[in-house]
Formats: structure tokens, sequence, C-alpha cells
């Protein structure tokens, strides 16, 4: 039986949501790594008890899902359809009343690089998208994205193989499962999201999710700590001149 969209049932979901607790739980979890109970605790700001009780009410209502590994629990956004509504709700708010906050350091790193939930956004995400639409690598229009053959062979010289299947599961620094890769035809192979800071589209689906996971194991990028932010190394800054033809500032 499928759930019929109410204003009741949009409302249960946005009021799941609405909650700043669970909303910092959330934003933590668009990088795509699954994150234990203690570590979404930190990011929310709340304890134990508090955590657990958010974290049942945002499993049953099938926004995160659960996976263990040995005795630990880790949670994740359950699909990317989760991660696409927050970001959009993300762009709604960067839309909405200015507000005052001051900004600092992690404010310009966040729209220089970040991930978003398994790809990337900020100005390298729409950087590597605009370079591979203007090489015709890849073609865009109304929200979808089609890979040329161009652009298929590119890749493939470039380390990316978007034919393959993944099903392991990777794991972040605490040891935690990074959310999975889909399988080929599970989900789309190109799509356009739009970034939040830029305005712009960067790529999603499993071409975005693979170029993230490549630049991250050729050491062109890297994490930064308990942030969705990503920085770009020296080793990266030299290889997007040359393979990509451009220079993030």
């Amino acid at each position: 039986m499928s759930n019929l969209v109410s204003g009741t049932t949009l409302a249960e979901i946005a009021a799941l949501i609405g909650d700043v607790a669970r909303a910092n739980m959330l934003s933590a979890l668009m990088d795509g790594r699954a994150l234990s109970a203690g570590e979404l605790a930190f990011h929310a700001g709340v304890g134990a008890p508090t955590t657990s009780g958010h974290l049942a009410k945002l499993t049953e209502a099938k926004i995160l899902a659960v996976e263990k590994q040995g005795r630990h629990r880790y949670y994740r956004l359950a699909t990317p359809a989760v991660a696409e509504a927050l970001e959009a709700l993300m762009s709604l708010v960067a839309d909405g009343p200015k507000r005052h906050r001051p900004t600092g350091p992690r404010d310009e790193a966040m729209r220089a690089a970040r991930t978003c939930y398994d790809h990337l956004a900020g100005r390298l995400g729409v950087a590597i998208a605009d370079s591979l639409v203007a090489r015709g690598h890849v073609r865009l229009a109304d929200g979808a994205g089609l890979v040329t053959p161009e652009g298929d062979r590119f890749l493939c010289d470039f380390g990316i193989d978007l034919n393959r299947k993944s099903g392991s599961a990777q794991a972040n620094a605490f040891g935690a499962p990074v959310a999975r890769t889909l399988d080929k035809g599970s989900r789309p192979l190109c799509r356009t999201c739009l970034d939040w800071s830029e305005r712009r589209h960067h790529l999603a689906g499993r071409l975005g999710a693979e170029l993230c996971r490549h630049l991250l194991e050729r050491g062109w990028i890297e994490r930064i700590k308990d942030s969705r932010a990503i920085a770009v190394t020296p080793m990266g800054s030299a290889g997007f001149a040359e393979v990509f033809g451009f220079v993030l500032e």
C-alpha cells in the first residue's frame, strides 16, 4: 500500500525535520557518511537519552536508516531523496529573510567545497560541472544529464567506470560505514542538483557520487573533521587545473 501525500502527512514529516536538534543531526548526515548516536548527539548539542528519542522518530519515519557493525549502530540518511529534500530546504533558507549571524572560516569553507550527500557541491562542484559541460563530456537539460561518448572515454581515462557495480560499504575515520554507492540501474546516471550557495547546478546521481569517491581516493580532496566542508589538496589544485582546466579561488 502506498502512502497518500496529504497536508497531514506532509506536516508530520515537516515537524520531524523542523526540530532544531533533529535538523542539526540531518545536516551532519548530509556528507553521506553514517554516524553513531554519540556523534549525532555532539552535532545536535543534546544528551544521549534525548538523542535516542530523536533517532527513533526519524528512523520510524524512514528519514534515517540504521546500519549495524558489530555491537555498534550507525545512522545515515535513508535515501538520496531525503538528501535532495534537505538540500532544497537549504536553498529556501538561503533565499529567505537575512538573519544577522557573524560569518567565519567554516562558512567560507562550506561555500568553497562541501559534500551534498555523496557528491560535491559549492564552487568546486559547480566548477567541475561547468568544465564537463564546456568540453562536451556532459549535456544538461531540465534537471537531467547525459554523459556523451566523449565524456565516457574521458571518465574512463580518468579512472571512473560508470558501468561497474559497487555494493560494498566504505568506512569513515570513526570506522562507521559510508553510504553505499547504489548498483547500476537503481539510481540515475547523471542529474543536476541546485547548489544553495552558488545558485547554479552541480552534478548528482551516480556520476556525481563516483567523481566524489574517486577524487577522495586520488587525494585531490580531503574531508574536514566535524564538517561537510571539503579541502582541496595541493595535488588537487594542480590536478583540477591540468585535467579540468580551472583554478579554484
